[in-house]
């Protein structure tokens, strides 16, 4: 079974820093592509950055220059790295993997929320 935890969520104030945290866990899951996710209240949940197993990153046009997504294959861990963040990044933020069988899993959600 595979299973994917998010970390890192709280409250902190516009301009400021924070760093999410997804680990993955689960037998015979082989990962073709992995990302964070986020849903604002009273909107849809929408794609935030995407990194492959070689290392390929790809962004939001929204976060660019802002966020910085990673991985770390030896604790098979994937990180959000969010800076200068504004009011309009308040959402819950989703960890995602897709396997080879185009099967998707998600994580719980962390809620983000930017505000003074």
């Amino acid at each position: 079974q595979v299973q994917l935890v998010e970390s890192g969520g709280g409250l902190v104030q516009p301009g400021g820093s924070l760093q999410l945290s997804c680990v993955f866990s689960g037998s015979n899951f082989r990962i073709t592509k992995m990302g964070w996710y986020r849903q604002a209240p009273g909107k849809e949940r929408e794609l935030v950055a995407t990194i492959t197993p070689a290392g390929l990153r790809n962004y939001a046009d929204f976060v660019k220059g802002r966020f910085t997504i990673s991985r770390d294959g030896a604790t098979s861990t994937m990180y959000l790295r969010m800076s200068t963040l504004k009011a309009d990044d308040t959402a819950v933020y989703y960890c995602h993997a897709r396997g080879t069988a185009l099967d998707d899993y998600w994580g719980q959600g962390t809620q983000v929320t930017v505000s003074s």
